[in-house]
């Protein structure tokens, strides 16, 4: 019992582990990412759509990958390069070099992780827990991000004159530095515990039952309706979560904060994920994650209609907690479970990773459309508009989602039945 406990704890440490450089860094600090960087929104976006594209490929064949080689190997592999990228970072690269540093990123993050962290943990969840294994994996991923978020504001702003508004550029850019390589040695440290945390479970090497790569798993993914319905409810839900960038900027822009507050209340939606996440487990396992998704669409569509009509507006402190909150439980509760629909949808255990590649590469599609839509959008109409658009953009998505995740319950039924 506690060897799984502690391997239920290595994988959530990796699996935010692996992405605290390319975005969790981004979602706490954009307003500075962007000064100390040099560059608009649409420029990092197009960074965030260069990832998604080689993303795109990764996750194709990353799913036999998980398949085939063991989880520990390929996720510690994953961490220490994506580490390594974390120097490159720190040194403050051109535009360039930091379009092809996220190129990079996204293969160590998605070839060589995703499938195999999603794998392993439905194979720690077993028959019976499917909700609670993925809603520990990103309940648990959410704590450690909302703690992180604090310290490193806190640290950030430590490193700062008491009045942050009086900061230059050069104090700003040398705080925000020492920040990147904070996230790179944490990246650096959960790479040795996965791999003395994680059980090497790939004894099917030794036994000569190592099944061969081959993609026949993905072209029995490709013939399962669901597998096409799973995969436009992670599209909805992925440009729902996309917009949790926007939570800091749009503090600033719109409503006027500074840059510490405004990290600050980028830094409170990651206190939502750990419950929202854990919950939408729990129930899930006595619902069915299709309702509890269902119900995550509707609290994120009604929080994106609320900034998106303009209803958040300066001084109403509670206003904007309130719909960050609720937006955020939506958002949180969804990407707990939506990995649960594997289950719910009785895919095979053995194609698990193929399948996982084929709603991956259409699912996380917004990495290579949403970062430069959200900068259009936000470089077209500066200030509170801007960030309306964006919120109406996520509000139409949310809608698509409540109706594929209706499709999806009603195949799955059938599917089920026969």
């Amino acid at each position: 019992m506690k060897r799984r406990g502690l391997t239920l704890l290595a994988l959530i440490l990796a699996g935010e582990a692996a992405f605290l450089l390319p975005f969790v860094l981004v979602r706490i600090f954009r307003p500075t990412f962007l000064d100390v960087f040099g560059i608009t929104n649409l420029q990092l976006g197009t960074a965030f759509s260069l990832y998604g594209v080689v993303a795109m490929f990764a996750y194709f064949v990353g799913g036999p990958l998980a398949d085939r080689f063991s989880a520990r190997r390929l996720m510690t592999a994953a961490l220490l390069t994506t580490g390594f990228g974390g120097a490159v970072l720190a040194g403050v690269p051109s535009l360039d070099v930091l379009k092809l540093l996220y190129a990079f990123w996204g293969l160590t993050t998605i070839l060589l992780f995703w499938a195999a962290i999603i794998r392993a943990t439905r194979e720690w969840g077993g028959e019976r827990s499917q909700g609670r294994a993925y809603g520990f994996l990103d309940g648990g991923r959410g704590l450690l991000a909302a703690l992180l978020a604090s310290i490193t504001v806190a640290i950030f702003a430590s490193l700062l004159p008491v009045d942050v508004q009086s900061a230059s550029l050069e104090a700003r850019a040398a705080a925000f530095s020492q920040i990147i390589w904070i996230f790179t040695g944490l990246t650096l440290v959960i790479a040795l515990v996965v791999w003395f945390a994680v059980p090497e479970t790939e004894s099917r090497e030794e036994t000569g039952l190592r099944p061969k790569l081959t993609l026949d798993g993905v072209k029995r993914a490709a013939q399962m309706p669901v597998v096409w319905l799973h995969a436009v409810i992670v599209v909805c839900a992925y440009a729902g979560y996309k917009v949790t960038d926007d939570f800091s900027l749009f503090a600033r822009d719109a409503l006027g904060y500074d840059e510490v507050a405004a990290a600050g209340i980028g830094a409170m939606a990651f206190w939502v994920r750990p419950i929202a996440a854990v919950a939408a487990g729990w129930f899930s396992d006595r619902l069915d994650s299709s309702r509890v998704i269902t119900v995550g669409f509707g609290l994120l569509g009604i929080g994106s209609v609320v900034i998106a009509t303009g209803a958040v507006v300066p001084g109403v402190y509670w206003m904007l907690v309130g719909t960050i909150v609720a937006t955020s439980v939506g958002i949180y509760a969804i990407r707990g479970v939506y990995f649960a629909l594997l289950s719910e949808g009785a895919v095979p255990l053995p194609i698990t990773g193929s399948v996982i590649g084929v709603v991956s590469v259409i699912g996380f599609t917004p990495d290579v459309f949403m970062g430069p839509l959200m900068g259009y959008l936000l470089d077209r109409s500066p200030g509170a508009l801007g960030h309306q658009h964006v919120f109406a953009t996520v509000a139409g998505f949310s809608a698509v989602g409540i109706l594929a995740t209706l499709t999806f319950r009603r195949v799955s039924a059938r599917a089920r039945a026969i």
